[in-house]
């Protein structure tokens, strides 16, 4: 059985520059924001969208993350995944409830690993909702079954721990959940650890510097940024600060085009205004991994 490695989803540079296009009822919500529109979207609108995405972002990404429900069996039947790039794949169903679209995350049952392998996936990935007073065994129980999921089929486990305020209500400190959740899950066994930015992305060079650093030293595995929550104006210098601290590089979407949404001749606004970002955040990745040789 061929096992893919960390490699096989990095530059040649060794760094990350990952595109995701794995949000779903999320990525309705900004389109129907992005028109003013009162009705959701039709999953037609989504699928053009991630699948356009894939064709033309693609080229520059070390891989992309796909999502089963909207885009990943067109994305693989439209070739719209480059050679150059790998292939990533949700295997996370996302559970509503209490008027949010992602309420609680279980591994999808309805993942074939193998089949995905043979459409040329080279990797997995598993959301991880991190309350503080939910059971810590229960998440570790989920990344278990998750990474036994991955590697008895030769592919790479990538989790991605989310923080949210308590179920009852407590005060929620966001910067130290993200560290309590680094300490509970940096070393369970995965292969890449998919992390929110310390203060997102917002303030100081040197506050951020310090908060990454402090990550780092919880984590035990390579580890990337994602780029919710950011401002995508401040990601690069996030990318950069983060690679400083130790991570390896991203994986994100908003950040690279969050912006054309909604916008008339949606391929050419992700030509023209979203490869050059993707473009430019992967020359970031190969500078701060150069640094390190």
């Amino acid at each position: 059985m061929n096992n893919y490695t960390i490699k096989d989803i990095t530059r040649a540079s060794g760094g990350f520059a990952m595109l995701a296009v794995d949000q779903r009822e999320a990525m309705r919500l900004m389109f129907a924001a992005a028109a003013g529109a009162k009705t959701p979207v039709v999953d037609s609108v989504l699928t053009d969208f991630k699948v356009n995405a894939a064709k033309i972002l693609s080229p520059y990404a070390s891989a992309v993350l796909l999502d089963q429900q909207f885009c990943y069996r067109q994305a693989v039947e439209q070739n719209a995944v480059a050679k150059s790039c790998a292939m990533i794949v949700a295997a996370d169903d996302f559970i509503p409830g209490n008027g949010i679209p992602v309420d609680n995350v279980v591994v999808d049952k309805k993942i074939n690993a193998q089949a995905v392998k043979q459409d040329g996936a080279k990797a997995l990935k598993l959301l991880v909702l991190w309350r503080s007073d939910e059971d810590a065994q229960q998440r570790l129980d989920m990344i278990k079954e998750f990474n036994e999921l991955c590697h008895s089929n030769g592919l790479l486990s990538i989790i991605e721990p989310v923080v949210r305020p308590p179920r009852c209500g407590d005060k929620f400190d966001r910067e130290q959940a993200i560290i309590d959740a680094a300490k509970e899950l940096g070393d369970s066994g995965a292969d890449l650890y998919k992390v929110e930015m310390p203060l997102y992305g917002k303030g100081a060079r040197s506050d951020l510097l310090t908060a990454s650093q402090r990550l780092n030293g919880h984590i035990n595995m390579p580890w990337v940024i994602l780029s919710s929550g950011v401002d995508e104006k401040l990601f690069p210098r996030a990318v950069r600060v983060a690679m400083e601290a130790g991570a390896s590089g991203f994986l994100a979407g908003r950040a690279v085009w969050s912006s054309v949404i909604g916008l008339p001749d949606t391929e050419l606004m992700l030509r023209d205004v979203s490869a050059p970002k993707l473009q430019r955040l992967g020359e970031i990745v190969d500078e701060m991994m150069a640094k390190r040789r």
